[in-house]
């Protein structure tokens, strides 16, 4: 993220960790992530010769009253009005408070939220779903005009899929990413408020189910939940389950890619943006830094998508069943690695960032206040070393791979012939090789 807290000196690099601060020499990370890449899909090809994932269908129920808990009405109403709240506080602090660095607003809107949905979504699956004020303003504005929120004017059609929610998406991280004044409560409240209105009045049009594919954040929330333990099982109710028949079970629906797209593609970009070679080619180039990040991050967010769209194409053709459709039947399997390069981004910024926000929340109107007792506290830097970030950012991203390699192989087997589906899937291996390969030396740039 080019920026935090109007240019607080907090501002850390995701990628803190760097090349001299791995486990192992930098060559050896590479070919060892390769490697894993290269067995995994060699043993898969052997073992796994038949379809093991059973989507939807498959979990064991939570015990007793673990599982009431999980499924009341008392927790989902207990989130929502927890959700409203932490909002309230944080559009107080944007329209109220001064706006300086010390202002919490921007790292509870990038940090906080943004970054620390990844967790609490891999944690405890589509937690926004149930944290979503929308959802609850939308739900209490129904409530005062006596209209049924599942019952609305118009129905969404199936072409519009994840559409909104990818532009919704990607527009958050154009403003992350791209735009000046990032930081600035104005610039945050502007944003929010219209995409707020944008979405209250998709859900006045189409019901309360816009949000589950339009609401970016829900949308992003409900994909990273795909790896959770935590799923739900066709017959509605809360089950444990292997992750990756959570993420089997992934509604395949226009716009699915490029969501994920936005995803992978934003975070190859924010790595670019930390070498000395973008460096060079902003101080050099006589577009605004503005311009220039768009039209990057724009390239960068097409570029893998691309890539993958290929992958997907070259798989349907050499199976010989065709390559329609074969792009969207295959997207959950880069939810992993997407979220394996969110981890190695955002870490830090979360471990970091994040203590110095809830400092800043206790005096939002820079008054003196000491609201939760947080204010005279300080970043605590030793909370994880240098080293042991760059350790987690290469383990997030050789495992996400490695997720994305089981998934798409369980695909490949149910949809194509078993020789069909090994020798399709050396493009999408090809792919993710090249992914991990541009990933780490992005990340660890020097």
């Amino acid at each position: 993220m080019g920026s935090f807290a109007g240019g607080s000196d907090l501002l850390l690099a995701h990628g803190v960790g760097a090349r001299q601060d791995l486990p192992l020499p930098f060559v050896y990370v590479l070919l060892g992530a390769v490697l894993a890449l290269a067995v995994s899909f060699g043993a898969l090809a052997v073992r796994w010769r038949t379809s093991k994932l059973t989507g939807a269908a498959a979990g064991r129920t939570l015990a007793g009253s673990l599982g009431e808990f999980a499924d009341s009405a008392e927790l989902r109403w207990t989130l929502r009005v927890l959700g409203l709240a932490i909002t309230g506080f944080v559009a107080w602090c944007a329209l109220a408070g001064p706006d300086l660095a010390t202002n919490p607003t921007a790292g509870f809107v990038y940090v906080i939220f943004w970054v620390g949905l990844v967790p609490a979504s891999l944690l405890f699956g589509p937690v926004w779903r149930l944290l979503n004020p929308l959802r609850t303003i939308h739900l209490g504005i129904c409530a005062a005009l006596r209209l049924d929120p599942d019952d609305p004017p118009f129905e969404l059609p199936r072409w519009v899929g994840y559409w909104p929610a990818a532009i919704g998406l990607g527009s958050f991280v154009w403003l992350e990413l791209c735009a000046t004044d990032r930081s600035s409560t104005e610039t945050l409240t502007t944003y929010f408020s219209m995409y707020a209105g944008a979405n209250l009045l998709g859900a006045m049009l189409f019901g309360r189910e816009w949000f589950t594919r339009g609401d970016g954040f829900e949308v992003f929330s409900a994909l990273i939940g795909r790896l959770s333990p935590l799923g739900r099982r066709s017959d509605g109710s809360v089950v444990l389950r292997n992750p990756l028949n959570n993420l089997d079970a992934t509604p395949e629906a226009p716009g699915l890619i490029a969501v994920v797209g936005v995803m992978l593609g934003s975070t190859a970009f924010d790595s670019l943006t930390s070498t000395s070679w973008w460096y060079d080619r902003t101080f050099d180039s006589s577009m605004s830094p503005q311009t220039l990040s768009s039209i990057a991050l724009a390239a960068s967010i097409g570029g893998v998508t691309a890539a993958f769209c290929l992958a997907s194409w070259l798989a349907g053709v050499l199976s010989g069943r065709g390559p329609a459709g074969a792009a969207t039947a295959f997207a959950h399997s880069v939810i992993p690695i997407a979220v394996g390069y969110l981890i190695a981004h955002y870490f830090s910024l979360l471990v970091f960032a994040g203590q110095q926000t809830l400092i800043y929340a206790s005096d939002p109107m820079a008054d003196g206040s000491n609201i939760f007792g947080t204010a005279d506290l300080s970043v605590n830097y030793g909370l994880v070393t240098v080293g042991q970030i760059a350790s987690v950012q290469m383990v997030s991203i050789v495992v996400g791979h490695v997720l994305g390699v089981f998934a798409a192989h369980d695909r490949a087997i149910r949809l194509f012939p078993n020789r069909g589906a090994v020798i399709s899937q050396m493009p999408m291996m090809v792919l993710m090789i090249a992914y991990t390969i541009g990933g780490l030396t992005l990340l660890f740039s020097e």
